[in-house]
């Protein structure tokens, strides 16, 4: 028989034993919420893909002091156009005034959109206009959708795609920072700085993703405006989207250009080897069909 107060005095030897649970303070439960719910708002947030509703198309096309937000709605644009939404003409004029915005990534976007509806005349002739832009990347994006429309207008510029890029000094003054050769560098990154003889630093950007292949002004250097600082090699993605764009326009004078990546260009992947076959074997055909119409 098992004394009752001796089974009292365990009992509560046992509850005494057992660690109390301890409650997480509301403040640091809310600090946890927010450290996964501010992440996933600015994600969604800023996401291409989430659907926007006509007023916000509208709005955002409007809203150049945001460039994601105007790039948020043409990307929207395009996709309506890939889908035959008739309906996305209404914001085609807005589009074409974007082609003359004054941010480069707004002309950039504009450029490939309106390749996307290759019988709207008014993107035929945006693009034609952008085909002449200060900057390179806006020039091969009209270069390329150009193509859409049967133009052949930006064929040079398509060539250019397939050749090393110079980057030249846009004043004069003293290198420093410049970046080394072998780096990789996406559009827009810092490849330098340089100071004038008013100890005014100006940096110098990336006009195109790329690989710098060499480098001619090295630290400490005097330049002057319009030196080549350095030489980024071609994109692999501009390259393989130039060399489809050259199998419907290319003509002989771009064979060698073609030729050089059929053969095989190092750090390229194989299917720019494959594409360039193809398009060479292309211009080839039609260049020997051109011939025997003219005898």
């Amino acid at each position: 028989m098992v004394d009752s107060n001796s089974n009292g005095s365990s009992n509560s030897e046992v509850v005494a034993a057992i660690p109390q649970k301890r409650r997480t303070p509301l403040p640091f439960i809310i600090l946890a919420i927010l450290f996964v719910v501010v992440p996933f708002l600015t994600w969604y947030l800023t996401w291409f893909g989430r659907p926007l509703s006509d007023e916000n198309i509208a709005n955002y096309l409007s809203d150049e002091k945001n460039v994601r937000h105007v790039q948020q709605a043409l990307t929207q644009i395009e996709g309506k156009i890939e889908k035959g939404d008739a309906s996305v003409k209404r914001w085609y004029p807005q589009v074409v005034a974007l082609s003359n915005s004054s941010v480069v990534e707004i002309r950039k976007t504009v450029a490939w959109v309106m390749g996307q509806d290759n019988k709207a005349d008014e993107f035929h002739a945006a693009l034609l206009k952008l085909l002449q832009d200060q900057q390179p990347i806006v020039r091969r994006n009209a270069a390329l959708q150009l193509v859409r429309f049967g133009d052949a207008s930006g064929r040079a510029e398509l060539r250019a795609i397939l050749q090393p890029y110079n980057v030249v000094a846009p004043i004069a003054g003293t290198i420093s920072s410049v970046l080394v050769e072998g780096g990789v560098v996406n559009e827009n990154a810092l490849l330098a700085r340089i100071t004038n003889n008013q100890n005014q630093a100006q940096e110098l950007r990336s006009p195109l993703p790329g690989k710098i292949t060499s480098v001619a002004a090295h630290e400490g250097a005097r330049v002057a405006a319009g030196d080549v600082i350095l030489t980024i090699a071609p994109d692999s993605d501009f390259v393989y989207e130039a060399l489809r764009a050259l199998l419907f326009v290319g003509e002989a004078e771009d064979l060698p250009d073609v030729e050089r990546y059929a053969v095989g260009v190092a750090g390229m992947p194989e299917r720019i080897k494959l594409q360039a076959a193809e398009t060479a074997k292309a211009i080839r055909s039609r260049s020997a069909e051109k011939d025997s119409s003219n005898r």
